[in-house]
């Protein structure tokens, strides 16, 4: 589904994301994507209250960067199938609230995609988790 396993380095690196880790896994690199994409909502959500429109137009397109050069780039479509498909348009319809998000001052909006994010965070790394797998001198052992 996620063409991380391929080169997640470089679509992290792509997607801008402070600090640029040089050996983490790639399911990790994954996790560090959606944590990255929620941070900076929250911090678009924390400067629409306190009326600081520049940081947080600065924080939505960093949000937007990080799902479109990372998260999108990422995605497996040969192995993924139809799944990477859906992921891939939901990824392109979070676009759109977070757009609007930062022409309205909308924090509802933020809280939508953010939601979104969270699920598939959680999703993503109770895959992780469950797909740990034991390498072949530890089996031989």
């Amino acid at each position: 589904m996620f063409a991380s396993l391929n080169n997640p380095a470089a679509a992290y690196r792509q997607a801008g994301v402070e600090p640029q880790p040089t050996t983490a896994p790639p399911h990790e690199l994954v996790l560090m994507l959606y944590d990255g994409a929620l941070a900076s909502i929250a911090s678009a959500s924390h400067h629409m209250r306190s009326g600081n429109v520049s940081e947080k137009g600065s924080a939505i397109s960093k949000a937007i960067e990080i799902i479109d050069t990372g998260l999108k780039a990422c995605l497996d479509y040969r192995s993924g199938g139809d799944l990477a498909e859906r992921l891939a348009a939901l990824y392109e319809y979070m676009n759109n609230p977070l757009v609007h998000a930062n022409l309205r001052n909308d924090n509802g909006a933020l809280g939508e995609v953010s939601g979104l994010l969270r699920e598939l965070r959680d999703a993503w790394q109770e895959i992780s988790s469950d797909s740990a797998v034991v390498s072949p001198t530890k089996a031989a052992a």
